[in-house]
């Protein structure tokens, strides 16, 4: 049987990662047997993050290469879309993958309020003596790494601009139709709204949490695409 070894649930979402979300939605999507396993310490993984799917052969790091791995077993993630239509899907997963991330990872990890329930919540193994430094040193390279990334260097108002021209490209799709690219799930729909849900379930009403959870365009969608893949 196939592991998804994956971020625990956080947040009241499946996990904490929406990458470990998309894995979850292909999976069950593919029809395969496979199951769960929660880590929380991704370091002695592949590429030192999650997920990855442990196969009879080896160990799939990335859930770009899971989705290739799972369509050479058969599964089908874009059928019935033009080629026109899977390099829009494409581009719609980069938006979500190579920015929106960046903007959650922003809301994430440099807000104090949210760090409370971020730090209790990804770092609660850690004995409790070094918990924080070990947390702290944490948040530090991720807002390093944040701002060599270049959306660490925008202030709030600019990076709320940015995200904004996102959501009027994603809502300008589901105008007319119930996924991004018709009316049945896509692979757009596996990356991009994990990312929204995840932004909703901040635990703290930042202005992004605020935005996407009071727009119901976006609202839907993300309670649309989880009914209609139906995780167990």
């Amino acid at each position: 049987m196939l592991t998804l070894l994956t971020f625990p649930s956080a947040f009241g979402l499946y996990s904490g990662s929406p990458f470990c979300v998309k894995a979850a939605y292909m999976l069950h999507l593919s029809g395969l047997d496979w199951r769960r396993s929660d880590l929380l310490d991704a370091r002695k993984m592949p590429h030192g993050k999650l997920p990855v799917l442990r196969t009879p052969e080896r160990l799939l790091a990335d859930s770009e290469a899971i989705r290739h791995w799972l369509e050479a077993q058969g599964a089908e993630f874009d059928q019935g879309l033009s080629d026109l239509q899977r390099a829009q899907s494409r581009a719609m997963i980069r938006m979500a993958e190579d920015h929106m991330y960046f903007q959650l990872l922003m809301d994430r990890w440099s807000n104090d309020e949210v760090w409370q329930h971020l730090r209790d919540r990804f770092f609660g193994e850690v004995p409790r003596l070094i918990r924080n430094p070990v947390a702290n040193g944490v948040r530090r390279s991720v807002l390093r790494g944040l701002r060599a990334q270049g959306m660490g260097r925008f202030s709030a108002a600019e990076r709320m601009d940015r995200a904004e021209r996102d959501f009027e490209a994603i809502t300008a799709c589901l105008w007319h139709r119930s996924f991004l690219l018709g009316d049945r799930v896509s692979a757009a729909d596996l990356s991009v709204a994990p990312m929204l849900a995840a932004m909703r379930a901040t635990p703290a009403a930042t202005p992004l949490q605020r935005r996407v959870a009071g727009d119901r365009i976006l609202s839907d969608y993300v309670d649309r695409v989880d009914a209609a893949v139906g995780l167990p």
